[in-house]
């Protein structure tokens, strides 16, 4: 048996836990601030991060696996990357669609006015 790398009984619902509390705060000021067109940067650059974190845990739950760690190791940071990047997955692109949206709105208003 491989020596485990952390206390999964302790420490293996964290980085799921700490990924979709950020996903879900990340969520919410998309939701807002997309359609108004407003911190474009921060919200799609903030997403992308967090799509690449939870690439990383994804990551790092199969090379935990193929390294034959326990259950608790590879699953909680498996299962957080994966659920992490099909949610962001599909949503970056409608966020980016919004912010397109909200772009174009803003030009045919200044055009009437």
């Amino acid at each position: 048996m491989v020596e485990p790398w952390f206390d999964a009984n302790s420490w293996a619902w964290l980085p799921g836990t700490l990924l979709g509390v950020s996903i879900g705060l990340w969520g919410s000021l998309a939701g807002v601030l997309a359609p108004q067109g407003k911190a474009r940067v921060i919200v799609l650059g903030l997403g992308w991060w967090l799509f690449g974190v939870s690439l990383v845990l994804l990551g790092a739950g199969l090379i935990a696996l193929v390294n034959g760690q326990p259950y608790g190791v590879w699953y909680g940071l498996g299962m957080g990357g994966l659920i992490g990047t099909v949610v962001l997955g599909p949503i970056l692109p409608v966020v980016r669609k919004r912010y397109r949206e909200a772009e174009e709105r803003r030009m045919t208003d200044g055009h009437l006015n």
